[in-house]
């Protein structure tokens, strides 16, 4: 028993001792900024450093995000209708179960994205990559109908980036 003791004493001593990992990031970075459920609608984003920010259930029709950094955003079961995503970093972002119509991805980077369940009605997805994103078969192929075109940024092709045969 007393050897259990020690040990939770140790643990809890190192816990109070040395810096948590958290708490040193919080000196060099800002927390994340949080849109959840928000009404973004028109809304200019564009050129924006949004690493991390949350956009979930969000309405973000006719939202500007051109050009933006996105990286590790979250967009799950948002709207947007007519988005300008052109041009905008989304690598490692969680947009699934998003409404996209008639939205411009294009030259985005969806890189190791998660998409799984999200639609794309009428998407400009020219010279967009979508390298080991997250994405069910039919969106696949859906967007291989449609895919043309090479990233501006990185070089790939977007069939090459979706698998297209």
């Amino acid at each position: 028993m007393k050897l259990r003791q020690l040990a939770a004493f140790l643990l809890a001593l190192t816990i109070f001792i040395l810096p948590q990992p958290a708490q040193a990031q919080s000196k060099y970075y800002a927390p994340p900024l949080s849109f959840s459920n928000a009404e973004l609608t028109r809304r200019d984003f564009s050129g924006q450093m949004l690493r991390a920010a949350e956009f979930s259930n969000a309405n973000m029709d006719l939202t500007n995000f051109s050009n933006a950094d996105l990286q590790g955003a979250i967009m799950s079961a948002s709207v947007m209708t007519q988005a300008n995503l052109h041009g905008a970093n989304l690598t490692n972002a969680m947009i699934d179960q998003v409404k996209f119509t008639n939205a411009d991805l294009s030259d985005a980077i969806l890189a190791e994205t998660i998409l799984l369940r999200s639609t794309f009605e009428g998407v400009d997805i020219t010279g967009a990559d979508f390298t080991d994103a997250i994405m069910d078969g039919s969106q696949i192929k859906e967007l291989c109908t449609k895919a043309s075109g090479i990233n501006s940024q990185t070089g790939i092709y977007t069939r090459d980036s979706l698998g297209c045969r």
